[in-house]
């Protein structure tokens, strides 16, 4: 897998940067803890970016197109789209203009709202899809240094700051683990 070129430091910049906080300004393990999934952040999207630039796809615009396959017809009106990724409704024009550039969708009138949008996935976008993520699958979306317990663990530990931050009802979280969970 491509990857962002190494640091090679000869420390742990953040656990050096904790050191220093303590001194300054006292408690410093919310801050290295932000940092590291900062950094964890860059590194990840750098990976996934190289292992899809293949298939002239980002993960932004990898994540629609698997939100579209997933869909019951594989066409959804922008601003669901937004709302799923959760992202700002402007991001999700640039990446829907980019993957119809790309042949990977077509964008069609809403029949439900006559001033809505669609955008559809196509059959290029589907073979795009499935062959990017025979790719993530293989690479294990660039966590492989970590066992299934612990990226479940990560995922539960993640997931208390998304409920925290509104994401969506805890409650939801006991129904999930009634239901198998997601991993």
């Amino acid at each position: 897998m491509s990857q962002q070129k190494p640091l090679n430091l000869p420390f742990d910049p953040i656990e050096r940067a904790a050191q220093t906080w303590r001194v300054h300004f006292g408690p410093s393990s919310a801050m290295a803890a932000v940092t590291s999934i900062m950094r964890a952040h860059q590194i990840l999207l750098s990976q996934l970016d190289a292992l899809l630039r293949p298939y002239g796809l980002t993960f932004a615009r990898y994540e629609a197109l698997v939100l579209l396959t997933f869909s019951r017809t594989g066409a959804l009106p922008l601003w669901k789209i937004g709302e799923r990724l959760m992202v700002h409704p402007t991001s999700v024009t640039n990446t829907i203009d980019r993957l119809e550039k790309s042949g990977f969708v077509c964008r069609m009138p809403n029949p439900d709202d006559g001033r809505g949008v669609l955008a559809e996935i196509t059959d290029a976008g589907r073979e795009a899809v499935r062959l990017a993520t025979a790719d993530l699958m293989a690479a294990g979306f660039g966590l492989t240094m970590y066992g299934d317990a612990e990226l479940g663990q990560l995922f539960d530990q993640l997931r208390t700051l998304r409920v925290a931050a509104g994401d969506f009802p805890a409650s939801s979280m006991r129904q999930d683990e009634e239901h198998g969970g997601l991993l």
